[in-house]
């Protein structure tokens, strides 16, 4: 999956951004998932790395795949200038400051609006650039309490919500609204000549997540104030997990009748026997039915005997499990790169397909590289290199220690 060419190992062309020049400066979390998106799809993009220690294995963090690396020194006026002359011929900036930051430092949307009209400078923060919390810290926990989002994962109105790792509002809500706004931005500025400063927050995006909830909220379909009694949060008995006879779980999701009903027919179970599923009064005795069932026969009978079927009956498998199950094989869901293994790019484009273009790189493992390739005049490269204002660090084999 992984694509690359040239004597110097530059990107090789493939996905629809193929040509887009991306600028990332380094960050953690949503803004290198959404500069990860980009990478998959084609886009030239290069992080902007401090000079300094480099901690870990950054050589084998799959969220860093498809990207080179300058560092430079940006607190010096000629790292500012090299930055700022990189924005003059970028596309899209991508940063991830508390709000007033990057003016601070000298590179705000203004002063790279007046080097390049048609930038698309992208703001990643978890609260946006103003409002009340704007300048506080946060993680997705935050994201997800503040917008409600949280109560959705509680079982009922008596438990706690659960804590889930910081993937839903920082990647879901975050990164992927941010590569989405920008992509959008991105062909407005091909269209009009120019550029837009996105305020991607993580509050807004997860916020954003929940429109079906306030649709079916607004229906009647929904009482938002009695978690784990809702059809699809786990208070439906046609919509829960279930334990195994070897302590494994199944994913039991037959919403719609159709395919209730075929999966009381695999059960050797008759609808005309059983309590009406739309009467919420026979849910908990349905789900008794139900478990008792399913507990009766390891996960493995289960999988075989709903495998191929509409019953919407399948296993819950942990990260290893799920690497090698049939369905992910075949369509190449997951793999194995730099000695990682990772998800493969998504989505799927038929003519113009995502790939992995390079490893992760070591912070300044082509600082050369990039800023000639970008059109830095050679003599100067090599001043900036000298003088310590860009930093080369040398590349390490990504199955180093």
């Amino acid at each position: 999956m992984t694509a690359t060419d040239g004597d110097r190992g530059t990107p090789a062309r493939h996905g629809p951004l193929q040509g887009v020049k991306v600028i990332e400066i380094a960050g953690l979390g949503p803004g290198p998932y959404a500069a990860m998106l980009l990478s998959d799809m084609g886009a030239d993009v290069v992080r902007v790395d401090r000079p300094g220690p480099v901690s870990g294995r950054p050589e084998v963090y799959a969220l860093a795949r498809g990207r080179r690396s300058v560092a430079i020194d940006m607190k010096q006026p000629e790292g500012l200038a090299t930055l700022l002359d990189l924005v003059g011929v970028a596309d899209i900036l991508i940063e991830g400051f508390r709000p007033g930051v990057a003016e601070r430092l000298g590179f705000g949307p203004e002063t790279c609006h007046s080097r390049n009209p048609r930038l698309v400078y992208a703001r990643m923060t978890g609260w946006g650039q103003d409002g009340p919390f704007s300048r506080m810290a946060g993680h997705d926990l935050n994201y997800l309490g503040l917008t409600g989002a949280l109560t959705l994962l509680q079982h009922s109105a008596d438990s706690p919500p659960p804590s889930p790792p910081g993937f839903i509002a920082d990647f879901g809500g975050g990164g992927l609204m941010m590569a989405f706004g920008i992509v959008s931005a991105l062909h407005e500025a091909q269209r009009s000549g120019s550029g837009q400063v996105i305020d991607a927050a993580m509050v807004d995006g997860v916020a954003s997540l929940t429109t079906l909830i306030y649709s079916m909220t607004a229906q009647g379909r929904w009482n938002l104030d009695r978690p784990g009694t809702n059809f699809c949060d786990g208070g439906a008995p046609y919509y829960a997990i279930y334990e195994t006879a070897d302590g494994k779980y199944l994913a039991v999701a037959p919403i719609e009748p159709q395919f209730y009903a075929t999966m009381v027919d695999l059960l050797g179970l008759s609808l005309d026997e059983l309590p009406d599923r739309d009467d919420p009064a026979h849910w908990d005795e349905l789900k008794e039915l139900f478990a008792g069932i399913f507990r009766a026969q390891p996960r493995e009978h289960w999988t075989a005997l709903f495998d191929g079927t509409d019953a919407c009956v399948t296993p819950v498998l942990t990260f290893a499990e799920a690497r090698h199950h049939p369905h992910n094989l075949a369509r190449h869901t997951f793999v194995e790169e730099f000695g990682v293994v990772q998800p493969a790019p998504a989505p799927r484009l038929g003519a113009t397909p995502a790939a992995i273009a390079r490893p992760p790189a070591i912070p300044g493992a082509h600082s050369r590289e990039v800023l000639l390739d970008w059109g830095i005049a050679t003599e100067r490269v090599g001043t900036l290199v000298d003088s310590g204002v860009v930093v080369e660090s040398p590349a390490r084999e990504p199955h180093s220690a």
